[in-house]
């Protein structure tokens, strides 16, 4: 009888874990029914105290989304159009109407970010970022993908020297590296993590043949190389 009810109980685990599984399809539904082509990349909206995260996130994201398979419009074009039209705060826009962005650049959708930490310990060896990423359809004004990641940037360095003195060599090491670091390094490899379950666009090689795989969840923490 027990042999039966702990063969119950672990079905029920997996089925339980079974379930616990979400599909691309049903976490991001509006993507496969809209199929956005063009995407235009918005000013980023800076809730932090390094005024210059805005600039450097802004050219980080260009190409996570164009190896996802979409057509992005050059940042260098967009942000002049945005200076010009006095649109650099994409605050303004995150909850508007976004018709005009069609009608002018002929973009679907539109990829908003908010910056909400970005911080900096070169001891520890690490850079990291607190984002934010909603994809806005320019044509229905609906939430197509929403998700958002702290990620750490892992700068630390190894030296392989044992001892006192190599772990003050590594600490050395890592104190140089993580300050050398690339802002825009760290920001576009924080874009690559949090997006790696978007649905692939029309230039991707998984396009409209991803519904199947798995979402990822709506915040994520992890730590990257």
């Amino acid at each position: 009888m027990k042999k039966y009810v702990l063969l119950g109980m672990v079905a029920l685990l997996m089925s339980s874990c079974a379930q616990q599984v979400t599909t691309r399809l049903a976490q991001y539904p509006k993507m496969y029914e809209e199929k956005p082509l063009a995407i235009v990349v918005m000013p980023p909206i800076n809730q932090t105290n390094f005024v210059e995260a805005k600039d450097y996130f802004y050219t980080t994201l260009y190409a996570p989304l164009c190896e996802k398979g979409y057509y992005v419009y050059s940042p260098m074009m967009t942000m002049e159009m945005f200076q010009a039209e006095s649109a650099y705060d994409a605050e303004q826009f995150i909850e508007a109407d976004l018709s005009q962005f069609r009608n002018v650049l002929g973009a679907d959708a539109a990829m908003f970010t908010i910056i909400k930490s970005w911080s900096r310990n070169k001891l520890g060896g690490t850079l990291t970022a607190g984002v934010a990423y909603i994809l806005r359809s320019t044509k229905t004004g609906e939430t197509l993908y929403q998700r958002e990641g702290l990620i750490s940037v892992d700068t630390s360095i190894n030296t392989g020297a044992g001892g006192w003195i190599g772990a003050l060599a590594d600490l050395a090491a890592t104190a140089v590296n993580t300050a050398a670091t690339d802002k825009v390094v760290a920001g576009r490899k924080c874009t690559v993590y949090v997006l790696s379950d978007m649905p692939e666009g029309k230039y991707g090689t998984r396009f409209d043949n991803d519904q199947n795989l798995p979402a990822g969840k709506s915040y994520v923490r992890a730590t990257v190389k």
